[in-house]
């Protein structure tokens, strides 16, 4: 399995701490986002290399961060520069599997949110499902499901539908960008583009899968900590107690 991680955003948001400098690699407590990503998803040993996807601005930051892993990890530069010019997740997870030739299971993460729970929980219900899959969890709060990937599901954790920053959500249940792609479905992004996808929001490949075949959604078993502004950046590090479960 290969492990995507998306980090080619400028995190504009979090400036001045972002602007010269990558946000998956600031410091939560004693070790960065992606550390306390990567470090916990390699206990399952699933993964055999970890992908991370960046700007041409920020690659160096990563590559030099890297030399430091007992992991294998693979720095693509998506090449773009700025703000106005990204690619969109959607199309930067084909631009990886393209340039890398990838031909696996496609374990897909945003390089930005830290997790109170393992994320081999995940990869084990993907595994055990055999099929495509989603993370999940109860939002109560009407205006965040305005902006998020919102899911409705059958008795069976089947997704049936999935809007991205819908006005009329269907349902309280969240997809944070956490995702499970079978070798199979993997291969079909440029199919979803072609067919009109959108390219920016990473569900939105979700949303068009959901629909050609089956995809579940696994209910998180703990709190994701999305660090997107500089207030939120202080509330994780004055809450975040590690990976507890």
């Amino acid at each position: 399995m290969k492990c995507l991680i998306l980090a080619a955003g400028y995190a504009t948001r979090l400036y001045p701490l972002t602007e010269n400098f990558p946000k998956p690699l600031l410091k939560v407590k004693e070790k960065t986002i992606l550390d306390w990503l990567i470090d916990d998803i390699d206990t399952v040993k699933e993964v055999d290399e970890y992908i991370v996807i960046s700007n041409h601005k920020f690659a160096c930051h990563f590559i030099e961060w890297a030399k430091n892993k007992s992991q294998k990890i693979t720095v693509v530069d998506d090449g773009t520069s700025s703000n106005e010019t990204r690619l969109g997740a959607v199309k930067d997870i084909q631009f990886a599997m393209d340039k890398l030739s990838i031909d696996d299971d496609v374990l897909v993460i945003a390089g930005d949110n830290v997790l109170d729970f393992s994320l081999t929980k995940f990869i084990t219900y993907a595994l055990n499902k055999k099929t495509s899959c989603v993370m999940r969890y109860f939002e109560p709060d009407a205006k965040r499901l305005l902006k998020s990937g919102v899911v409705t599901i059958d008795d069976n954790d089947l997704v049936l539908k999935m809007t991205e920053k819908s006005p009329n959500p269907e349902s309280n249940w969240c997809c944070p960008p956490f995702y499970y792609y079978t070798k199979k479905d993997a291969k079909r992004i440029d199919d979803a583009i072609k067919a009109g996808c959108g390219v920016d929001a990473p569900g939105s490949y979700i949303a068009w899968l959901c629909q050609q075949t089956k995809v579940h959604a696994f209910e998180m078993p703990g709190k994701r900590y999305d660090i997107g502004n500089l207030e939120s950046y202080q509330k994780v590090q004055e809450d975040y107690k590690g990976i507890n479960n």
